[in-house]
């Protein structure tokens, strides 16, 4: 296991949802634009991945940063990447949007 695999967070969309509900949590969505504005989950804040850049990565003090993506996949490497970057931790929506849906779970379209 690499050493990015070992702070990596892993969270069911029930979880997660859970952490957004108590407002300990913000959902930073590293799809594109066109992505975001076409599904995306009530609330999230839009970071793409193509302009990842660990000085410019949002933080929210006192609140957890939880990454998402279509399917896990990207949020999965963001976190990694931060992860590789000397942050000991990061958390990422297992299965991404998707797996947000498939819960049942509500998301804004055409916003």
């Amino acid at each position: 296991m690499s050493l990015s695999e070992i702070g990596l967070i892993e969270l069911e969309p029930a979880q997660v949802k859970a952490l957004l509900d108590a407002g300990e949590a913000v959902l930073v969505d590293v799809r594109e634009d066109d992505e975001f504005a076409e599904e995306h989950i009530e609330g999230s804040v839009l970071s793409p991945m193509s302009d990842f850049e660990l000085e410019t990565w949002p933080s929210f003090p006192g609140r957890k940063v939880i990454i998402s993506c279509l399917g896990g996949v990207r949020s999965a490497a963001v976190a990694r990447k931060l992860i590789s970057a000397g942050q000991g931790w990061a958390i990422h929506l297992k299965g991404g949007l998707n797996a947000w849906r498939d819960a049942g779970l509500p998301t804004v379209t055409g916003a």
